[in-house]
């Protein structure tokens, strides 16, 4: 009667609450710090937040990352630096999204979607370049054709790059530490960055006196300030 107890637990089930996904029509939320699909940010003002300083791409561990800087023109820059990232490619058939890229970059320029879902037609397309990389005039990554995006997948970008921008120092608690992004402003800490973890007071209260005296560009205290 062994097997009879097995149908038991089957048929206890076909009454039970549904817990399945739709999927592709539904897809399970992901949490802020998820690791998708790259972005190149801007600052508020439009400027390319990349340098050109090629440190992502030695820091990556699969060899997907392809950069070459180029300098400024002093009557149109493209970002605030000597320097800015003339080529940037990711291969995504080597990608393993690991955001040693995100932790390595000094400025911030490149983070993470939650759209991790790809259907290349080609390998070619598997190579992103900056202008699908690079995030429009509003600050929202570049949807592709060949991307599964839900709503809310390009939201949080900048989410893990904040979340380990004070490397666990205790001192940085409640503390911006990071610029601010096209479209966005300063975002306000990650939860785990202030002490509230329970929501009872607003991100954006708790971060306020921080950010209101940040350099545009750098995301330090503006010069002058020492608090």
């Amino acid at each position: 009667m062994g097997y009879l107890d097995g149908f038991k637990v089957t048929f206890g089930k076909l009454f039970g609450e549904r817990v399945t996904t739709e999927y592709p029509h539904e897809k399970r939320p992901k949490p802020p710090r998820f690791h998708g699909r790259h972005v190149l940010n801007r600052y508020p003002d439009g400027m390319e937040k990349c340098i050109g300083c090629e440190l992502c791409a030695g820091v990556c561990p699969a060899r997907c990352i392809y950069v070459r800087g180029a300098d400024n023109s002093p009557d149109d820059p493209v970002s605030p630096g000597e320097r800015y990232g003339y080529v940037y490619e990711i291969n995504y058939l080597r990608c393993i999204h690991c955001d040693l890229c995100v932790e390595a970059c000094p400025t911030e320029a490149i983070t993470e979607t939650k759209v991790f879902e790809f259907s290349f037609p080609t390998r070619r397309d598997a190579i992103y370049t900056k202008d699908e990389l690079l995030t429009d005039d509003d600050g929202r990554p570049r949807r592709q054709p060949w991307e599964l995006w839900h709503e809310g997948d390009d939201e949080h970008t900048s989410g893990w790059m904040r979340a380990t921008s004070p490397s666990g120092q205790p001192d940085y608690e409640g503390r911006v530490g990071w610029s601010g992004e096209l479209g966005y402003g300063v975002r306000a800490p990650e939860q785990g960055q202030h002490a509230d973890l329970d929501g009872g007071e607003d991100d954006s209260v708790i971060a306020g006196d921080d950010t209101a005296d940040l350099d545009e560009h750098s995301g330090a205290p503006a010069a002058g300030d020492h608090h």
